[in-house]
């Protein structure tokens, strides 16, 4: 810099040479923030986004956990401070443009696991794991569905992300002699893991555990971790536990002696009623119907019933008003399983692709056979979609047909057509040596709920027109429509006489995967406005007297319930099935995937048993706990 005597000397070479030595300060300064912005940008950026999802995926409550703990921050908000930080450390370990390539990238792929986090959060009540890097055969023909999850505010996820590309563009120059930074990595690194090993401590181990909120520890609701952990801390925790639980686990004698424990609090050794073997020696059809909820059945749209073959059937049938989904990730395979074992899916991952030739002792299949009966699995899918094939062949079903076994002649949404399936399956059914027992399932009722013009029977006034309820309505009118037809024709055959037939749903669907789209119409119909997980459950004979079983279950009781009627004898499932004999039992509830208790507990202790059901499930799939029973 130029001395302050010589400015009077040569005042206009000191001006220039202060101006360009500012120039110069400017310059550097200009590029040390920037350097610097980018580092605290993302990070702001990710806290921002980590907020925004947490306050737009359906079902979570901020009111009262994470980091708006009305507005007070509390100790174990540092959480959501400390997780970003120890990643964002690893930045200064990059030299030159590879910090701000890192920081690019770091902010687009959580931008990214958020946006897809709040898709799969409206699909499947639960966030992205990588559990789903087995669960890739499920994405053919699911284009559909997917679209329904986005919402336009997404792009808050990723709208900045074209704006910092083209700042580091533009700026090439801002990183070109960054130098490697042990000494700041280390100081970021270490001091949130500091404060996380003492949060662990304080709040997972000692004394004070469980006191306001657990950190470490999956929850029934994938919402409460998710809150908890802050959204990367919670799938920093995925990525661990997928590891540590992605091999099969060894139960440990005492694990073993809990499982046996739980089944035998389970029993209530009731004496045996009339509804023991009532249809023994009948044929069976066990039919799953797609997304199909409690709401539609008795209940008409602009003075047209939604499902008139269904509640026709009603005349002559057991049905069950107070029954519930019980599914997890696994969804519609999740209800297969569970009313093909009455065992409640794994609580991480789909059951399905984690374990697909787990051994199950008493399967439906397996129960039918001991009876003497034929058994037939088909799909009007590939046997590779959600693996079913695999696993009902498992099961112990002697033949599986999927989609390659039918004339691919009409597709609507997942593919073939109810209407095309169910009129090929017909000669099937009745072609197949008697007794015997058959399951199936539909697909046209799947999200988005697509069905082409001429099979819309419903009228609908506006306020249903392009909303995806009023499309549900079609859906499921023309499957009601298409399982009529079937039985009818059944009937024709000269096979009802002597079948008993089953029809559930197998979750819901425009209340689980649209429920912002439900809630936008007006005005509000109490029928339809919310259908609080319930699924049909239908017991059909044709020579039965109608009645309605108001005894409050899910599907993990339906094997249990239908082998009795079939009369298998209750004893053999006694150390094997989760579920209840609705027909016989002094026990009223269901337990939701998110352990949520519907129904009446005789005290705390058998709440806290019914609830811990899941975790048992859990240890016996995890362990192919019955393969050596």
């Amino acid at each position: 810099m130029l001395p302050l005597k010589n400015i009077g000397n040569n005042s206009a070479a000191a001006i220039h040479t202060i101006g360009k030595n500012t120039g110069i300060w400017l310059k550097r300064g200009y590029k040390a923030c920037l350097k610097d912005f980018l580092f605290y940008y993302t990070y702001l950026s990710i806290l921002f986004k980590s907020l925004v999802l947490l306050s737009t995926v359906a079902g979570i409550s901020l009111s009262g956990t994470g980091i708006f703990k009305v507005y007070k921050i509390v100790p174990t908000d540092l959480v959501y401070l400390a997780f970003p930080l120890i990643l964002l450390s690893f930045a200064f370990l990059f030299k030159n443009k590879g910090r701000m390539w890192f920081l690019i990238i770091f902010n687009l792929f959580f931008s990214a696991i958020f946006m897809f986090d709040a898709w799969n959060f409206r699909g499947f009540s639960s966030f992205i794991s990588l559990y789903m890097l087995k669960e890739t055969a499920n994405l053919q023909n699911l284009g559909d569905s997917i679209m329904a999850m986005i919402h336009l505010r997404d792009l808050v996820f990723v709208i900045d992300i074209p704006v910092l590309i083209a700042i580091a563009i533009f700026n090439k120059k801002v990183y070109k002699n960054v130098k490697r930074n042990i000494i700041v990595f280390l100081l970021v690194l270490i001091i949130p893991s500091g404060y996380l090993a003492y949060a662990h401590y304080r709040y997972d181990i000692s004394a004070d555990r469980g006191k306001g909120q657990y950190l470490f520890k999956t929850f029934w609701t994938p919402g409460t971790t998710f809150t908890d952990l802050s959204p990367i801390g919670y799938h920093l925790y995925d990525a661990f536990m997928y590891f540590v639980q992605n091999r099969q686990l060894n139960l440990s004698a005492e694990d073993k002696q809990n499982i046996q424990q739980w089944f035998d609090e389970k029993k209530e050794n009731l004496p045996d009623n009339k509804y023991k073997g009532m249809f023994k020696g009948m044929n069976l059809i066990m039919i799953q119907v797609e997304s199909l909820e409690g709401f539609y059945l008795n209940n008409k749209v602009d003075g047209q019933e939604i499902t008139p073959n269904l509640n026709g059937l009603l005349k002559n049938s057991f049905y069950f008003p107070n029954f519930y989904e019980q599914v997890n990730i696994g969804t519609t395979s999740d209800a297969e399983l569970m009313s093909n074992t009455s065992v409640y899916p794994v609580r991480d991952g789909a059951t399905y692709f984690r374990f697909p030739t787990n051994t199950y002792n008493n399967s439906m299949p397996k129960l039918m056979k001991g009876l003497g009966y034929n058994t037939l699995a088909i799909h009007p899918d590939k046997g590779a979609y959600w693996n079913w094939e695999t696993v009902l062949s498992t099961f112990g079903y002697d033949k599986c047909l999927d989609a390659t076994a039918f004339k691919q002649d009409e597709t609507i949404g997942l593919g073939l057509s109810d209407g095309s399936f169910l009129r090929q399956i017909e000669p099937i059914i009745k072609s197949q040596k008697q007794p015997f027992y058959t399951y199936f399932i539909s697909l046209t009722s799947h999200t988005p709920f697509y069905l082409p013009t001429k099979y819309k029977d419903l009228t609908l006034e506006n306020k249903f027109l392009n909303t995806r309820l009023g499309d549900s309505f079609q859906t499921v009118r023309y499957t009601d429509k298409q399982l009529g037809i079937l039985l009818s024709k059944l009937q024709e055959d000269g096979i009802l006489d002597n079948t008993v037939v089953v029809i559930y749903g197998d979750h819901s669907g425009v209340h689980k995967f649209c429920a912002d789209d439900v809630k936008k119409i007006k005005p509000v119909d109490d029928w339809w406005a919310d259908n609080q997980r319930h699924v049909p459950f239908i017991i059909y004979q044709n020579k039965l007297k109608g009645q309605d079983i108001q005894t409050i279950g899910g599907e993990i009781d339906i094997l249990p319930t239908i082998s009795y009627l079939m009369g298998v004898d209750e004893k053999s499932l006694e150390n094997t099935a989760m579920g209840r004999n609705l027909f016989n039992t002094n026990k009223n509830f269901a337990v939701m995937v998110d352990g949520i208790y519907k129904g009446d507990a005789a005290d705390t202790k058998q709440k806290e048993h019914d609830i811990n059901g899941l975790s048992v499930a859990d240890k016996i799939i995890r362990s192919d706990y019955f393969k050596n029973k």
